[in-house]
Parts: C-alpha cells; sequence; structure tokens
C-alpha cells in the first residue's frame, strides 16, 4: 500500500514545485521563482507645452517643471524646464528655465544650462549659462558668464559677506 521510501523522497509537490534538497542545492543553482504576473508601467507621457498667445499680458512670476513657449508679455521672472519666447514676446523680469530659446525679447537677467538666441532675439540684461549659442543677427546688451550650475543664483546679486546692506 504505502510506501516508506516514496513519502521521504525528493520530488514534486502538489503545487509542482521541487524541494530542494542538500544533493539538488550543491547540483543546481537556486533560481528564484518566476512570477506568473508581468506588470508593465507605461512610460511617463510629457506633458504639454503651456502656450501663453500674443493677446495675453501676464503681470506676475510663472513657474512650472514643464515646458512654457510665450508668444504675449510677461512682467514678471518666469522658471521652467524649456522656454521658448516667440518672435512677438516681450519678457520684462528674470528668465530661469534649463534650455532658453530666444526669438523674442527679454530684459532681464537670463540663466540657463543651454542659452540660444535666434537672429530676432533682443536681450537687455546678463546672460548666465553653461552653453550658449548666438546667432548672426541676434541683438545682445549685457555681460555674459559661463557656469557650471547656472540654475542656481546662491550668491548671484547678493552683498558680500563683511560689506554693509541697505536694511543696517
Amino acid at each position: 500500500m504505502f510506501s516508506k521510501s516514496k513519502i521521504h523522497e525528493p520530488g514534486p509537490k502538489a503545487d509542482g514545485t521541487t524541494p530542494v534538497t542538500a544533493e539538488t542545492s550543491s547540483a543546481a543553482p537556486s533560481v528564484p521563482p518566476r512570477s506568473s504576473e508581468f506588470k508593465a508601467s507605461a512610460p511617463k507621457a510629457k506633458p504639454p507645452v503651456s502656450t501663453l498667445s500674443a493677446d495675453l499680458h501676464v503681470t506676475g512670476n510663472l513657474k512650472t517643471t514643464g515646458d512654457i513657449q510665450v508668444e504675449g508679455t510677461v512682467e514678471g521672472d518666469i522658471r521652467a524646464h524649456l522656454l521658448t519666447i516667440g518672435e512677438s514676446a516681450t519678457i520684462k523680469g528674470e528668465v530661469i528655465a534649463d534650455d532658453v530659446v530666444v526669438n523674442g525679447r527679454i530684459v532681464g537677467r537670463v540663466r540657463g544650462l543651454k542659452v540660444r538666441l535666434t537672429s530676432t532675439a533682443r536681450v537687455e540684461g546678463d546672460i548666465i549659462h553653461k552653453t550658449i549659442a548666438i546667432e548672426s543677427g541676434a541683438h545682445f546688451e549685457g555681460s555674459v558668464q559661463r557656469q557650471d550650475d547656472p540654475l542656481n543664483s546662491k550668491g548671484a546679486g547678493k552683498v558680500p559677506t563683511g560689506a554693509p546692506s541697505k536694511s543696517e
């Protein structure tokens, strides 16, 4: 009827797995069990570019981790990932972005890892960049400074240590 050897011998279990013994563990490398479920994660969709139309006039600061295309007028600072200034656009304030493409007019400081002034660009202010490209025909009045981390405004416009500030 029942034999003792069959009960204690390694063999397939009811769930289809084989128990590991001293004999089988040294002979075969251990392999993690495969999951029967495959969970595919879809790549994150990039958010669309926010566009400020040519008839829009914004007074105030704009901040996003996404991309902005400005065709209108902004009086204030702008911070974005990719900032594109259209030919009809005017920005009066500081611009900070990973990538800045200027086709229009900026009056104020520009900070960017990559800054590009096209032939229609008009910039009045300082540019702090990691890399810069200025096309022939671009108009630029100000200074240009290369920094490894231009997005970090630490020390920019600050009073040197030991010097009196205006509040004293």
